[in-house]
This record gives C-alpha cells, structure tokens and sequence, in this order.
C-alpha cells in the first residue's frame, strides 16, 4: 500500500514547488500593484475631501476642491491647452499612419529610415525638452536655419514667448517625439494583413487609395484605436515639453504643469488631488467615445452586407483557381 506523503514531503515535492511557484508569480505582481498603485490612488481619492497641505493639520472641505477645479481660471484654460495637443496628435497620427504605409512594402533604405524616425522615441524626455529648449531660443538653431533660407531674424518670432504660436511649438515638439512609436506599431500591423487580400482586391480593379481604405484600415483597425486613445490620453497628460522648455510661461502651462505648481508649490494637496481625479474621469469619458466612435466607423461589412462574406470567398477562391492554372501552364521550374 502506497504511505501517503506529509505535509513537508509534499512542499518538497516536484508538485509542491510548482504550486509554490504559481502562487508566487500570481500574488506577488498583485501585492505590488496594490501597494504601488491601487492604494496610493485611495490615498489620493482621500485627499481630494480634504484641505491639506503635506504636513500639518487637514481640514474636510467635501465637494469644494472638484467645485474650484471648474471655477479657477487657470485650471480651466489649462484644460482648454488640450486642443493643441489634440490636434498635434490627429497630424502625428496621420504622418505615422502615411509613412507606414509606404514603409510596410519594400522600399530601398527603408530600414534605415524606420530605425530614424523611430530613435526619437528612444531619447529621455527631460532631455528632448532641453534640446527644442535650445532648437527654440532666439538666434539658436530653428532662426539660424531660417536665416539660411532667406529670412530676416528680425521678422521671425519668438518662438516660444510669442503666445500666437508658442504652445505649437511645443505641440510639434511632442510630434516629433512620437510619431516614431505610432508608426512602428503602424507597420507591424499593415504587415500582419494577409496579401491574399490585396491580390484579391486587385483583381477586382481596386487602386491603392481604394486599398487603404478598405483592406490596411479595417485589418488594423484595433492598432488605430490603441494608437489613437494613446495620443489623446497623452495629450490631455501632457507635461515633460511645457515644463522644461517654458516651465509653463507665457500662457504654456498645461493641466499637469498647473497641477504640479499647485500641489508643490503652493501645497494644496486636496486641491491637486481633485484635479487628478477629474482629469481620470475626462480620459476615461474620452476612452469610451474613442471606442464607439471607432466602433461605428469600422463597422465590419459582413454587418452591413450579409453576402459580403460569400463575395470575398469567390474572389479568393478565383485568385486561388488562376494561380494554379499559371502554374499549370508555366510547368515546373528546372
């Protein structure tokens, strides 16, 4: 009769530390999370009622701080910064979109231009900041290029003291910074198409303006909306370009540069709090319109047309049937 094992010959067991194992990588990922990320957001959530500041005595204020968040002015213009990077981001995203498209088939050089674009990506922010924080100085970089070009230093502005076009400065800084990243995830899913697809729509007299449209931003239609949500969320969370490049002057501060000055500088804990509660709500509000917005422009057309699905498997069956007749014909190859 077989002895039954203990409880300490179990654990040594192969079964034991496998168990053991699972558990491990299981809870602990979970109890960082928890401690790193779930409980500080609490503790923030807990903040945002109260009027504090990081030492000394807090008071309970209530609704008042999400009230002051939509009364103060600089909050609220701070808010309305968002549209440039929103609009930044729409042109980012349609360079990204371009580029990718050309690069996603062969393309001489096309290799090295990918690993170009995409190396701006790669730098430190803080270290981009101060690089355009140079590129834009007066009589630096940008205005001396421009001189080459023809133009008279005196008729050029001030690029990021002129507040017409300051905060599109900035908003091309972060352009350039990550339109790399969104083109790189462009590629590695116009690749993934299956080119039987393409075959098929070309048999059928479909150009490429007409491919694009309904073979590549269909078949990528998941990478589309990631990217999308990713740069509208960036750019309501924009910080690292106003912050280095301007310190937020000149009408260049966003809401994470006014929530930083308000929570460190003049240490209205409660009242940063709130702002950063209300900024996860508008992401989330902006996340959930992105999804049924791109949900009913990428409506698929077996939805609409319930005999496109027999029409696309009779182009492929008759892309199939012409290939074997030309191999056929052509014979093997010696």
């Amino acid at each position: 009769m077989k002895r039954k094992r203990t409880l300490g010959e179990w654990a040594r067991s192969r079964d034991g530390q496998r168990l053991f194992v699972m558990l491990a990588f299981m809870i602990i990922p979970l109890v960082l999370l928890f401690v790193f990320t779930y409980l500080p957001f609490g503790e923030m959530f807990g903040y945002s009622f109260y009027n504090m500041k990081y030492t000394g005595a807090r008071k309970f204020v209530g609704w008042k701080n999400y009230i002051k968040v939509f009364e103060r002015d600089d909050c609220f213009k701070a808010l309305r910064l968002s549209l440039y990077y929103m609009v930044g981001s729409v042109v980012q995203l349609a360079l990204a979109l371009y580029l990718a498209t050309v690069l996603s088939f062969k393309v001489k050089g096309g290799s090295l231009f990918k690993g170009m674009m995409f190396f701006p990506f790669l730098i430190n922010g803080i270290a981009v900041g101060f690089i355009f924080k140079f590129f834009y100085t007066r009589g630096f970089v940008f205005d001396t290029v421009l001189q080459w070009c023809g133009f008279q230093l005196d008729n050029l502005p001030y690029w990021l003291r002129d507040q017409r076009i300051n905060n599109w400065s900035l908003v091309g800084t972060s352009v350039w910074r990550y339109f790399g990243q969104n083109m790189v995830l462009f590629i590695g899913a116009i690749m993934s198409v299956d080119n039987e697809l393409y075959e098929a729509a070309k048999l059928d007299g479909a150009n490429n303006r007409q491919l694009l449209r309904y073979i590549i931003l269909p078949s990528i239609k998941t990478i589309i909306t990631l990217n999308v949500i990713l740069s509208i969320t960036g750019s309501l969370s924009a910080f690292e370009p106003p912050y280095v490049i301007t310190d937020g002057a000149n009408g260049t501060g966003t809401y994470f540069v006014i929530m930083h000055e308000i929570a460190h500088t003049q240490q209205k804990v409660g009242l940063a709090s709130a702002m950063a509660i209300v900024l996860l709500i508008i992401i989330l509000l902006a996340t959930l319109l992105q999804k049924l917005f791109f949900k009913y422009v990428f409506r698929s057309a077996e939805d609409e047309d319930p005999n496109a699905t027999a029409r696309r498997d009779r182009r492929l069956a008759r892309l199939s049937a012409r290939q074997t007749v030309k191999a056929a014909v052509s014979g093997p190859e010696v």
